[in-house]
């Protein structure tokens, strides 16, 4: 499934085959992405989709030299087991 980056609502989202949506809504401070939310409706949790997302949103962040800010309990936990992005926290 597709993940798209809607700026206008600063969120990545993923359209599910049920017509949900699954989110990553982020703000910007000083220069920086700030990853406030992750989202998967309850049907589809469990599936790699949040994980997907954080992937999707580190990749970003790291192709246009960005720092990130986490305020995402989810997102803090990805990087606490993918150790290979913790250049793009900002210190």
């Amino acid at each position: 499934m597709e993940i798209v980056n809607n700026k206008k609502q600063f969120r990545f989202e993923m359209l599910l085959p049920d017509g949900e949506y699954a989110t990553l809504d982020y703000r910007w401070l000083k220069g920086s992405m700030v990853l406030m939310h992750t989202l998967v409706p309850v049907s589809e949790r469990g599936k790699g989709i949040g994980a997907q997302l954080v992937k999707q949103v580190l990749g970003y962040a790291r192709g246009q030299n960005l720092t990130i800010i986490v305020y995402c309990p989810f997102v803090a936990k990805y990087l606490h087991t993918h150790p290979e992005y913790n250049d793009l926290i900002q210190k």
